[in-house]
Parts: C-alpha cells; sequence; structure tokens
C-alpha cells in the first residue's frame, strides 16, 4: 500500500454548520469522531451501506481538490468538500471493501463519498459529474483511538 498521508482534519458540530480545523481528533469504534455531527453513543444518527455504518468518517484526496480548483479555476479550501480527513498519496478508491489503518487507528473501506446536489448548491459551482469516482471514502472506524494531522497509512 503506498504511504499516503493525513494533512488536514474537519468536523462539523452539527447539520449544516461550518467546518472546523483540528490537527488531531479522538475517534471511537462503531460511534464515529468526537465531536462530529454524526457521532452517537446509539449509533442511531447513522446511515448503513449493505449492512456497514458508513458515516463514521469520510476521507477525500488532496490530489483531487487541488485538480479540480485547476481544471475549474476554482479556489477551494480543502475544507469546503466537507470530509473529515484529507489525504495526500494515496488513492482512496482502492480502499474500498479493505481493511486499512492510519497511525495505529484501524478502518474498513466502506464504499465511495460521492458529491452531490447539496454539495453543488453549497460551494455554488457544478461539481457534477466531474467528481463522480472522485468524491472520497466512506469508511468504519474499528478501533479507538486518537487521529493526526501527519499520521501516515499503514
Amino acid at each position: 500500500m503506498a504511504k499516503g498521508q493525513i494533512i488536514g482534519i474537519y468536523v462539523a458540530p452539527a447539520k449544516d454548520a461550518g467546518v472546523m480545523g483540528y490537527q488531531k481528533v479522538s475517534v471511537r469504534a462503531g460511534k464515529g469522531i468526537e465531536g462530529d455531527r454524526y457521532f452517537t453513543n446509539t449509533g442511531k444518527n447513522r446511515s448503513n451501506y449493505q449492512g456497514q455504518p458508513d458515516w463514521e468518517i469520510t476521507l477525500i484526496e488532496a490530489e483531487v481538490i487541488e485538480s479540480f480548483n485547476q481544471d475549474s479555476g476554482n479556489g477551494f479550501h480543502h475544507s469546503d468538500f466537507r470530509r473529515n480527513l484529507i489525504t495526500r498519496g494515496i488513492r482512496l478508491n482502492d480502499l474500498v471493501g479493505k481493511d486499512f489503518q492510519i497511525g495505529g487507528v484501524s478502518f474498513y473501506g466502506v464504499q465511495l463519498c460521492e458529491p452531490c446536489a447539496k454539495l453543488q448548491r453549497k460551494l455554488g459551482v457544478r461539481i457534477l459529474p466531474d467528481l463522480v469516482g472522485k468524491g472520497g471514502l466512506r469508511a468504519q472506524i474499528r478501533s479507538n483511538g486518537v487521529i493526526s494531522v501527519g499520521d501516515l497509512f499503514n
């Protein structure tokens, strides 16, 4: 596996709230990122995809955002795409259906995190269909721990 790295961490505390950047966050298996809008003790604030929770954490490649900005003439910040973890140096699509680790925390890649019309409206530019298949990854958190900017995939 390529040695990807976490270069940004973002959390939204409530639905439609702006995202806040962090240097590190605590994650809990089956619950999500502490402080994130999808974190709950009951797991009720969660969707499922083929029986797997898929809103615990989301990731997107910095390279995708940067390429989109270059091709479209925009200057969006990584946080504008509303994914929790921004990565560099790893192809996230390759992690669908696979176990992986970031730092000492274990994850499972559930499905692609496709861009949606809501994100398109929020950004105010056309992202569909340009980012289909490039919108990131939805993952299940399989162990408790801390994720920090600079952590490597292994």
